[in-house]
């Protein structure tokens, strides 16, 4: 069974910075899409990031310039650097794997930005 487990969340200040991790096991990670999405409380999911099989990557608007989304193989891991976070970050993010049809959800890591 695939399995995608995040981590790096917490409570950060606003303008603070925060490098989210999803370890994939049971999975060959090198030839999936991976991304991360987030969902506020009262709000659908988002997706926030993509990162291709070679390395393209995508954006939401709301978080270009500010977050980094990164792989690496070896190591079945996907990353999202976040900086300058600001209260509208705050929420539950998910990474995400995808090839074709099929699709795997980890269970979420929360990030709550706040002073």
């Amino acid at each position: 069974q695939v399995q995608l487990e995040e981590s790096g969340g917490g409570l950060v200040q606003p303008g603070g910075s925060l490098r989210l991790s999803c370890a994939a096991s049971r999975i060959t990670f090198s030839i999936y899409a991976m991304g991360w999405y987030r969902q506020a409380p009262g709000n659908q999911r988002e997706l926030v990031a993509t990162i291709s099989t070679g390395g393209s990557t995508t954006y939401v608007d709301s978080v270009k310039g500010r977050f980094t989304i990164s792989r690496d193989n070896a190591k079945n891991t996907v990353y999202l650097q976040m900086n300058s976070l600001k209260p509208e970050d705050t929420a539950v993010y998910y990474c995400n794997a995808k090839r074709f049809v099929m699709t795997y959800w980890g269970k979420g890591t929360l990030v709550t930005v706040s002073s």
